[in-house]
């Protein structure tokens, strides 16, 4: 049996490696979310400490100099409550230095700061091969709302199928015509929900939000694309994320 296991273990860190190898040949940017779950809010305090003064700088001495901190917006009740934290990889050495040295919290903490960090590894789409900073946004940062989308497909060849609008398709054409804000799109290439894909958009605020998927909603183009054959059931289930920037976040 362990035998078996280990075979399992190997397999899928060929696979990854080979996934990893091929997005630093395409010229695509790695990127890693990070998710710290936690339930109280003393340990929200403590992952805001250890973020902003030791995660966040060490992260930047080690060349990450855009790393995104982002929690749910007001009044967030779930018992399972979550920090995200966004930040571009130069390859996958750069990621291994970021597990031995970044990721490495040597604080003694008198109580548990977190119940779990969650990791998840993607690779930027080809028409959206770069992290980005939003660019269009107002100056009141605090009104600003960040959307982070996972869609799950039942299949690998669902999940192509799903990558495939969103790039050949035009769906991130009509995103950026819409002035959706993309901070990226990716694929997921190590997670615990895959296959699936993630991507991230901003806004001036939530009725700003609301005004944008409204107008995307009973957009022509949207409605023909969404509508084609060839893209039917590509979506098994989405997860949607409501995010506000954290005061240390570089976004």
């Amino acid at each position: 049996m362990h035998t078996v296991y280990r075979k399992i273990i190997l397999a899928v860190l060929f696979l990854f490696s080979i996934a990893v190898v091929a997005a630093q040949h395409s010229g695509k940017e790695l990127l890693l979310l990070r998710v710290y779950h936690f339930q109280e809010d003393r340990q929200e305090k403590l992952l805001d400490q250890y973020l902003q003064d030791q995660l966040l700088p060490m992260l930047h001495r080690q060349s990450v100099k855009t790393v995104g901190a982002f929690k749910a917006i007001a009044n967030d009740t779930a018992a399972d409550k979550k920090i995200f934290v966004l930040m571009p990889l130069k390859d996958a050495r750069h990621f291994q230095q970021l597990s031995l040295k970044a990721f490495r919290d040597t604080t003694n903490y008198s109580s548990v700061p977190f119940t779990r960090v969650e990791t998840i590894l993607l690779e930027a789409f080809d028409l959206a091969p770069k992290l980005s900073t939003p660019a269009g946004l107002s100056q009141n940062r605090s009104e600003h709302i960040y959307e982070l989308r996972s869609y799950e497909s039942a299949s690998d060849m669902a999940f192509r199928n799903k990558v495939k609008m969103f790039n050949e398709g035009g769906e991130i054409a009509l995103f950026a015509r819409l002035g959706f804000n993309a901070v990226f799109y990716g694929s997921v290439i190590a997670g615990s929900h895959m296959p699936n894909l993630m991507y991230m958009t901003s806004f001036n605020s939530i009725q700003d939000r609301e005004a944008h998927w409204k107008t995307f909603g009973g957009d022509a183009e949207w409605k023909t694309l969404s509508s084609l054959p060839e893209y039917q059931n590509n979506v098994s289930h989405m997860d949607i994320y409501l995010l506000k920037a954290t005061t240390y976040s570089d976004f």
